[in-house]
């Protein structure tokens, strides 16, 4: 078996693997929902600190696992929250109450090892709060918080929404793209592709109103709307940060497809935008 054949075999033993858990997590209940994005949540952290504090590991050993710590802290709070409300049942002020306390060890912490350049390192910290863990906690809020019981549609509706934003840009792109949209950062995108995405989430968003009456069909497509423009915007972010480090994938979680930033970029980066839009309709 040559590379090229093996390669193409583990990429499909991947998929064989990764889109059933993926379903499950989806379709499985609250439970394996919680589950699903709370190991997406890790992998995609530690990739993500991994490349901003490359061949670094040791020097930075508890900046990058404090800040996988506190994403997850939050994830696993409000999920418990969310799943037994008998045991934790909070507001928001308590959980931002909650978290101060420790998003400020990052500050103590250089103040006592005092580095070269303090504040730079604590920034890198919670640019991966920001940029990963916020909005995996904002997928509590899609399935628990619209409707106060677990209903997962709005998520499933975004994530092949997402999917077909992507696969609608690359069918259009590879054959009538001639329009760069970002050279600099990914050569191969082009403004036909992305207008091809747009409308294929737009076609998916009002199919989704005709089945799932959780949103209304112009909400539904507005979701549409929100996911092909910012989907489109994280995967180009995600573009910028390997090329500011110089490495192809983020990571190797999915062998044959990269890792798992790589996969869940521009889903994980509409997040906050698509939320705020649920949150002030519903």
């Amino acid at each position: 078996m040559n590379d090229k054949n093996k390669d193409l075999l583990i990429r499909i033993l991947t998929a064989l693997v990764f889109v059933p858990t993926v379903l499950a997590g989806l379709f499985g209940g609250p439970i394996f929902y919680s589950i699903l994005f709370l190991i997406i949540l890790v992998a995609s952290s530690v990739e993500y600190y991994n490349l901003i504090f490359a061949n670094q590991y040791d020097s930075h050993f508890f900046r990058r696992n404090y800040g996988i710590f506190l994403s997850c802290f939050v994830y696993f709070t409000v999920a418990i929250s969310n799943l037994y409300p008998d045991w934790i049942n909070f507001k928001e002020m308590d959980l931002l109450a909650g978290l101060l306390p420790f998003a400020f060890v990052a500050f103590i912490y250089e103040l006592f090892k005092q580095p070269e350049h303090p504040f730079r390192n604590i920034a890198l910290v919670i640019s991966g709060i920001i940029y990963i863990g916020v909005p995996m906690v904002l997928l509590q809020y899609l399935a628990f918080g619209v409707e106060d019981v677990f209903n997962p549609k709005i998520v499933i509706g975004l994530i092949v929404m997402n999917w077909l934003n992507d696969s609608g840009a690359y069918l259009v792109g590879s054959r009538l793209g001639k329009t760069p949209l970002f050279p600099s950062v990914s050569p191969k995108k082009t403004w036909e592709g992305t207008m091809g995405g747009v409308l294929m989430c737009i076609i998916t968003g009002y199919l989704f109103s005709i089945f799932w009456d959780v949103l209304d069909t112009f909400d539904w497509i507005m979701l549409a709307i929100i996911t092909a423009i910012f989907g489109s915007l994280g995967d180009l972010v995600e573009s910028m940060l390997k090329r500011s480090v110089g490495v192809k994938d983020s990571g190797k979680f999915l062998p044959g497809h990269g890792g798992m930033l790589d996969r869940f970029d521009a889903f994980i980066f509409l997040l906050p935008f698509a939320s705020v839009y649920v949150y002030f309709v519903k």
